[in-house]
């Protein structure tokens, strides 16, 4: 009886945080007053945006490095790349194409950088990532603000400040607007279904998934779990880690250019600054956790966070009066989440240790009492 209930406590602990959004949508959908249609519609478009991202977070994880919020230099690589691509006026999906090819060296030399870092902060990755994403950022303002135009050149003035050099505010992408989602139209009882996109997210799916089962997968798997007994097993540690950071951030660059082609614009200082914490957001609301997440977390997390994302907004306005309730709400959420996730991990890490701590004196203790008989 006390391990059943143990198992349901174990249960609740582990999903506490998919069922706390599960009850937040389930009270806010009827009071935002949007039809099923309406909210199914935006829920498949943003699972199309984002889905790409979040998963490019799934491989850190797996090799034992927690949530990468270093995948924001991998977003700030594919804006450059998108810039440049606008400036050089190449439309639709060979610009987008072309924007990764662009920014794909950048990728890769940040993630190799970002990787170093991590290496010299074991144990302490997620938040030297955390700070690495805000010092690149300080880099990214720089190159965008003084380097285009006198030192990168910028053809075009309606790219560039009116003082001559810097890129605008908002770069537009309306050559490149949605042309991926509309690649292949369906649309089945009214709902906008991405074909293309869904297929190259599949194709991502099917990449991670036969990842784990090659030898650095393994490798990676292996140093998630101990780090010592890797080493010895003669795996290359450092380089193990540095190889799944350039990946993710590689995938981060490639999901941002996705991303963008949907929304149909840049917010050149400003995409990148929300995108990390809002993937890691939404896999930790689909039942991940730092050293564990699947490619069903991500799935699960963007229905549950997004759908939250559409009506808490308008649930905010009709009670209050105020929409701007409900956009603090979400973004509140958006960090209470990663702050209870992290917390919750930490508990369950310490148990564990407990757990194990007396283990392994009750085993002791019997050894003991076996020498004494």
């Amino acid at each position: 009886m006390n391990t059943k209930k143990t198992d349901y406590g174990e249960l609740f602990r582990r999903f506490s945080v998919p069922l706390m959004f599960v009850l937040i949508c389930v009270v806010c959908a009827p009071i935002s007053g949007l039809s099923p249609s309406y909210l199914a519609n935006e829920v498949v478009t943003r699972m199309g945006r984002n889905a790409f991202l979040i998963l490019s977070l799934l491989i850190p994880i797996m090799a034992g490095m927690g949530l990468n919020f270093g995948m924001t230099l991998g977003a700030m690589a594919g804006e450059i790349g998108l810039i440049l691509v606008s400036d050089w006026q190449i439309v639709g999906i060979p610009g987008m194409v072309l924007a990764v090819i662009v920014s794909l060296p950048i990728s890769i030399l940040l993630g190799v950088f970002c990787g170093k870092i991590l290496n010299m902060a074991k144990g302490r990755e997620m938040i030297t990532s955390y700070i690495i994403s805000y010092f690149m950022n300080g880099i990214y303002q720089l190159v965008v603000l003084y380097m285009m135009g006198p030192v990168i050149p910028i053809s075009h003035n309606s790219l560039k400040l009116p003082r001559g050099y810097g890129i605008r505010n908002t770069v537009s992408l309306l050559s490149m607007r949605q042309k991926l989602d509309n690649l292949i139209p369906l649309h089945i009882a009214g709902i906008k279904i991405p074909v293309a996109t869904f297929m190259v997210v599949a194709l991502l799916c099917l990449f991670i998934i036969w990842f784990t089962k090659t030898k650095l997968g393994q490798d990676m798997r292996a140093v998630g779990q101990d780090m010592e007994v890797a080493r010895d097993a003669g795996i290359s540690v450092e380089r193990t880690r540095i190889i799944s950071i350039v990946i993710s951030t590689v995938l981060a660059d490639i999901g941002m250019v996705i991303y963008l082609q949907n929304m149909g614009n840049i917010a050149t200082y400003s995409s990148h600054s929300q995108i990390g914490m809002f993937a890691i957001a939404a896999l930790l609301v689909g039942g991940a956790s730092v050293d564990k997440a699947s490619i069903g977390n991500v799935f699960l997390g963007i229905i549950l966070f997004h759908t939250m994302f559409i009506v808490a907004p308008k649930a905010g306005t009709v009670i209050t009066g105020d929409s701007m309730i409900g956009e603090y709400f979400r973004v509140f959420v958006s960090y209470a989440v990663i702050t209870v996730a992290l917390v919750m991990y930490e508990t369950n890490k310490r148990k564990n240790k407990s757990r194990a701590g007396e283990q392994l004196a009750m085993e002791q203790k019997a050894l003991e009492e076996a020498d004494h008989a």
